[in-house]
């Protein structure tokens, strides 16, 4: 590998390469076994265009954001060292049951090697990859990693499954069928940047929690906001979906791997407060501290960056934490931190009227129990966001 595949350049030393998927792969959780161990972890992804594809894969071996409260995993802790034994990309078919459509299997490679050690909190890129596949038809990814040795590996993300995946124990990555798989649950485990060959008109990343993950949402049905958002918009924009369960500003602020992939957008749409007014019990004036120094960052890493900030999204609040949230929300409306070019007001299209704004409607929830938006809310957040977005007023 050279000098830029192992430095912290990111996806910016790859122009040439765009976003392949609207579904997040930022890590929430890190591996921690008892023993060293070999798994191979297959899943199945809707890519933003089909047919005669160039991929290429980037990943950063450390967590994204804190994990509940931070027991298990913490924003921008280093992965363990652990090594890829193989990958594949191949032709997923339409159901994803396991296994891939016979001899569509392509090799993923590291610099022409098929195997790849990982050193902890190291970023580094695939080689390219080019595979067919056919209208309706979804991408399987697949890779067998093992581990060094017991303790602490490789982080993943461990909310609910957005997208069918399996795994199994073994090197099975290069083996077509479903023999031996299990369906996967709370087991993302991908690259932390799925790409393909395509030059686009604009790189938009969405920075945020588990709203923008679209946490909650059907499985394999893309009908979180950030999905919708990247259709409407079309493949002329890349965008890089790099929300996180349980991801609060705070994470981001640490000026770590999470901050690092939010700096290579040319436009940057950040939904982040939910979980600093929540779990983490943060004041407004510290949520607006940290928000403004993540745009202040962005900026100084990309000046030319399109920053546009979100409200904080209603997720029924109750007592303190209701007035924090409204405290952010009129700032944020009204007198954004430096460095915001636009604001969305995202908690306008998800909240039931005033007084008690700061609920969600209850059409809008998860569950009657649950303030996650679900599909629907989804559906109106990205047609209010993509009317909004040719024509909505800048910050003067």
């Amino acid at each position: 590998m050279n000098n830029i595949e192992n430095s912290a350049a990111g996806i910016l030393s790859q122009p040439e390469f765009s976003s392949a998927t609207a579904l997040s792969t930022a890590a929430n959780y890190i591996m921690n076994a008892p023993e060293a161990f070999t798994h191979t972890y297959r899943t199945y992804i809707r890519l933003r265009e089909n047919g005669r594809l160039t991929l290429k894969f980037w990943h950063s071996n450390a967590v994204d954001s804190t994990w509940d409260q931070g027991a298990e995993a913490r924003g921008s802790e280093p992965g363990g060292e652990w090594s890829i034994e193989a990958a594949y990309v191949a032709d997923g078919g339409t159901m994803p049951d396991g296994s891939v459509v016979p001899g569509s299997q392509v090799p993923v490679t590291f610099g022409g090697e098929l195997s790849r050690r990982v050193e902890p909190g190291g970023q580094f890129w695939s080689d390219e990859a080019v595979v067919e596949l056919p209208e309706g038809h979804l991408l399987a990814f697949t890779w067998t990693l093992k581990t060094a040795g017991p303790g602490k590996s490789f982080p993943f993300n461990v909310e609910g499954m957005l997208v069918s995946g399996y795994d199994a124990p073994g090197t099975l990555a290069a083996q077509e069928t479903a023999a031996g798989f299990s369906a996967s649950d709370k087991l993302q485990v991908l690259p932390s940047f799925l790409g393909y060959k395509k030059l686009v008109a604009k790189r938009l990343v969405l920075l945020g929690d588990s709203i923008t993950q679209g946490v909650r949402t059907a499985k394999d049905q893309y009908a979180h906001w950030a999905a919708r958002i990247a259709e409407g918009l079309g493949t002329e924009y890349g965008v890089w979906n790099i929300g996180s369960g349980w991801g609060r500003a705070y994470d981001v602020a640490k000026d770590g791997p999470w901050l690092h992939k939010a700096q290579q957008g040319d436009e940057v749409l950040i939904v982040l407060g939910v979980n600093d007014l929540d779990i983490g019990q943060r004041t407004a004036d510290e949520l607006l501290g940290d928000l403004a120094y993540i745009i202040s960052r962005i900026k100084e890493a990309q000046p030319e960056t399109t920053v546009t900030l979100s409200t904080v999204p209603p997720f029924n609040f109750a007592d303190e934490w209701e007035t924090h949230w409204r405290k952010v929300n009129d700032c944020i409306r009204t007198s954004p931190p430096a460095g915001v070019d636009r604001v969305f007001d995202m908690a306008a299209v998800l909240s039931v009227p005033t007084p008690a704004d700061h609920r969600i409607k209850p059409e809008y929830m998860s569950d009657e129990f649950d303030p996650h938006p679900n599909g629907t809310a989804g559906k109106a957040v990205a047609d209010a966001f993509l009317a909004w977005y040719g024509g909505g007023p800048s910050v003067s």
